[in-house]
This record gives C-alpha cells, sequence and structure tokens, in this order.
C-alpha cells in the first residue's frame, strides 16, 4: 500500500523554473549578417590557445570565447572552417575591417 506523504523527489510546491535555451542548446545559437549565416557557440574556455580573426591576437587558454562557423555552405564544409573569437570582437565584426589573416 503506497504511503501517504509526498515523494522529496518532486518537489510539487516548487516555482517553476524557466527554461535556459542557451545552456540547453550547449550554447548554441544562429546569426545572420551581410556576410551569411553562421552558427556561433559561446565557449567557456579551452586548454589550447586560439588566434582571433578580429583583432590577430592570441584567445588565451582558458579565456571565454566564440567559436563559429558558416552554416550555410555544404554540409560538413562549414565545421573545417571554426574560428575562435574573443567575444567583444565578434560583437564588433561588422564595424571593422578584417585584420589580414582571417583566411589562414
Amino acid at each position: 500500500m503506497p504511503s501517504g506523504r509526498r515523494s522529496s523527489k518532486r518537489p510539487y510546491a516548487a516555482q517553476h523554473v524557466e527554461l535556459d535555451v542557451l545552456r540547453a542548446s550547449g550554447g548554441r545559437s544562429t546569426e545572420d549578417d551581410e556576410q551569411g549565416a553562421w552558427v556561433v557557440q559561446q565557449v567557456r574556455g579551452s586548454d589550447r590557445e586560439f588566434r582571433c580573426p578580429g583583432c590577430d591576437q592570441l584567445v588565451s587558454p582558458g579565456t571565454p570565447h566564440v567559436v563559429a562557423w558558416r552554416s550555410d555552405g555544404l554540409p560538413g564544409q562549414g565545421l573545417d572552417d571554426r574560428r575562435h573569437w574573443h567575444r567583444s570582437c565578434w560583437s564588433a565584426r561588422s564595424r571593422r575591417g578584417p585584420s589580414g589573416r582571417a583566411g589562414r
């Protein structure tokens, strides 16, 4: 016979917690600009260093940054062209020109 107590595993009286879409999607979103459609992923940090195509400076290990790649190319093509950007450089990419090394 079941107990008259409610389970503590399911908090019936607890407030509803809104879904964090960014967390549920793994930090990925899509963005469109004049250059096309991009998949953008927020990264907390990495154990490697990368060169930001926006400012041509290094993204140090452990630095939160953005990884972006084209989503409107051929299937699988965009993943090979992933670039690691400083968050501020990614936000300002439409206001500045290429660093000269962006294609390398």
